[in-house]
């Protein structure tokens, strides 16, 4: 479990959580399950970047022994990765640029029943 602070923001998007309006979401393209949709999308994207980012900067520090005894807690380890339990979820993030309008998308023209 993450211990997130209260208060505590990423820019301009606070890490705890608050509701949003489906009818805002919905307003958005039209359909409540397309903006969820792009929304998850986003937040898969979002996801990857920040594990990817999470994993390059650990294995800075790792240390590749194959002795049990060599095993010892690593302090710049566990500050990266408080640093990042603090991050809000991706899925929050990902309706924060959706709902201010910065995340690209568009629809098909093929309509594939016809």
């Amino acid at each position: 479990m993450s211990r997130i602070k209260k208060g505590f923001t990423v820019g301009n998007i606070p890490a705890s959580v608050e509701t949003k309006s489906l009818i805002d979401i919905k307003s958005k393209t039209g359909n409540l399950y397309e903006s969820i949709a792009i929304a998850s999308r986003r937040a898969n994207q979002i996801n990857i970047s920040i594990r990817e980012e999470l994993h390059n900067k650990l294995e800075e520090f790792a240390t590749h022994t194959d002795s049990l005894e060599e095993i010892h807690e690593n302090k710049e380890q566990i500050e990266i990765s408080k640093q990042y339990e603090r991050i809000p979820n991706p899925a929050v993030l990902a309706i924060h640029e959706f709902m201010d309008d910065k995340i690209y998308y568009r629809k098909n023209d093929t309509d594939l029943f016809r």
